[in-house]
């Protein structure tokens, strides 16, 4: 028996000022390919959405500062908006009608371009990669321990490679 696909509202926002140049990375029918795969996989039918926000540097520096405390660049910051099956609370209950606001993920458009030059890849993979992770973030999982770790980097790269986005 197969499942009917979720659908997905991917709001997709870009920064304004960031280098037009390294706009070309952004694929955004891919990255939305990319989402909707994750989201499929794990969550299953239903109605969803979800914001991705391409940003400066400055920008998630500040956001790193308010949310998390930490005053420092980073790549990608995720904020999930609803009840993950290992979460103490209750879910939020919504009219049958409405979909699920799976929350946001912010990526840095400069710390993907510096990744991929430092790990040898284009910038549409490091971005996709960013993208993914926050997404996975976003849907309950953690990277803390060895074996959170481990799952995590497979379910990256399971949702990556059939869309193309290589080492």
């Amino acid at each position: 028996m197969s499942w009917p696909r979720p659908e997905l509202a991917l709001e997709v926002s870009i920064e304004d000022g960031l280098d037009a140049s390294d706009l070309a990375a952004w694929d955004e029918a891919r990255l939305t390919a990319l989402v909707r795969g994750i989201v499929s996989r794990e969550l299953g039918p239903g109605e969803y959405t979800l914001g991705l926000h391409l940003v400066s540097d400055a920008t998630i520096r500040a956001l790193n500062a308010e949310h998390r405390g930490q005053d420092v660049h980073t790549d990608v910051l995720s904020f999930p908006l609803h009840a993950t099956p290992d979460a103490k609370q209750m879910p939020f209950v919504l009219p049958p009608s409405e979909p699920v606001s799976l929350g946001d993920v912010v990526v840095s458009l400069p710390r993907a371009r510096a990744q991929a030059q430092a790990f040898g890849h284009a910038t549409e993979r490091e971005l996709a990669y960013l993208v993914a992770h926050g997404v996975l973030h976003v849907l309950g999982y953690d990277h803390e321990a060895p074996d959170e770790r481990e799952r995590m980097r497979q379910r990256e790269e399971e949702a990556l490679v059939p869309l193309g986005f290589t080492r």
